[in-house]
């Protein structure tokens, strides 16, 4: 098997994926890239093209959680299946390291994890103008993308619908600290050829947005056809309606790929690595404060509560940033919880079939079988 061949270069494969897959190449297995994922079913590109498959059995038994499991961009080890093993073509064996995952806490009341999308290179954060404009979910959205460990970009989309393009940028930059902002308009055009250099030759590229902010119609606009079905926008709101409704790899013409997503309804961080990144302002200002382990509250000499009263950073970044970590304090109290009661129930389960090895070895009158 030819690691190089061109289908996998067309998908983002590399040196450095080839060396990393070169144990499982030894094992007769053959790499491909996950390409959609739908209720335990990939569609995988590899070196024959593009296929349909699942896990194997034991990769799904090993899994703890949802990050064990592939998702959409995954590169993973295909191996042929078993005679105990019925299906047709290879099945997904392993699944190769992550460079970066945009990983958040699912929706719901639990602990799960959900992994949008690995192996992304850029996340453009997709809002629309003017409807579209919360400047508390772009926060979120900066977390989630810099803990991810790729690049965060903003796209501000349906520029053709908004009066003031500069105020709307100046407002996002007090957010967006260090970020590239990027002003388009996937109707008429206007902005794209900006987005370029994030789309160059196997690079992967994730949309992440709100619905209705115009994804698909961006992906139509950059590869040149109407490939994602999109809808008018609603009079009322200026809002298009919702239309993509799973994950998706693209290949642009360019070579790069394009990561489709559906709208997000919500997106609740998993881990705290991204927050100094997103609030990096806030960040210098508490290296000022006179006390290192400054709440920012009613301390003296706190330079972030200096700069709030003189109206050089809004109170509402600082109450979002704690609204964030109480978030994840809370998660990580229930998941604590969660793992205790795991535990409990594991130990309970061990000592329930220890003491019926012992009653099956003793026998029912408690006398030692020989």
């Amino acid at each position: 098997m030819n690691l190089t061949d061109h289908h996998l270069t067309a998908w983002g494969w590399d040196a450095g994926r080839a060396q990393a897959f070169a144990p499982h190449a030894a094992e007769g297995r053959m790499p491909g890239r996950v390409l959609t994922a739908t209720f335990g079913a990939y569609v995988v590109g590899s070196a024959d093209g593009e296929r349909l498959t699942t896990v194997v059995p034991s990769l799904l038994r090993a899994a703890t959680d949802a990050r064990d499991l592939p998702a959409v961009g995954d590169w993973v080890a295909l191996e042929a299946a078993s005679d105990d093993e019925p299906g047709p073509g290879p099945r997904i064996a392993a699944i190769l390291e992550r460079r970066t995952a945009f990983v958040r806490h699912a929706p719901g009341e639990g602990v799960d994890v959900q992994v949008l999308a690995a192996n992304v290179d850029t996340v453009f954060i997709v809002m629309a103008l003017p409807g579209d404009f919360n400047m508390r979910r772009l926060e979120r959205y900066l977390g989630a993308a810099w803990s991810s460990g790729a690049l965060p970009v903003v796209v501000l989309n349906k520029a053709d619908l908004c009066p003031d393009l500069e105020a709307a940028r100046r407002r996002v930059e007090t957010v967006a600290i260090g970020v590239s902002i990027h002003i388009v308009s996937a109707v008429d055009g206007t902005g794209l050829a900006d987005l370029l250099p994030h789309l160059t030759a196997g690079r992967t590229v994730a949309l992440l947005g709100s619905s209705g902010v115009g994804k698909s119609t961006l992906v139509n606009a950059l590869l040149g056809e109407e490939r994602q079905l999109v809808r008018s926008i609603r009079k009322d709101d200026e809002r298009g309606r919702h239309t993509t409704t799973s994950r998706e790899l693209i290949q642009l013409p360019g070579g790069s790929l394009i990561l489709d997503t559906p709208g997000l309804r919500s997106l609740a961080l998993w881990d705290d690595e991204g927050i100094e990144r997103a609030f990096a302002d806030i960040e210098a200002l508490a290296a000022a404060c006179r006390f290192a382990d400054c709440a920012h509250d009613r301390e003296p000499g706190c330079a972030v509560r200096s700069a709030i009263e003189a109206g050089e950073l809004a109170g509402a970044r600082l109450e979002s940033r704690r609204k964030l970590e109480g978030e994840l304090h809370a998660l990580d109290r229930r998941t604590t919880s969660a793992s205790r009661a795991a535990a409990r129930r594991s130990g309970h389960l061990r000592k329930l079939a220890a003491d019926d090895a012992g009653t099956r070895k003793r026998g029912p009158a408690g006398a030692w079988e020989g």
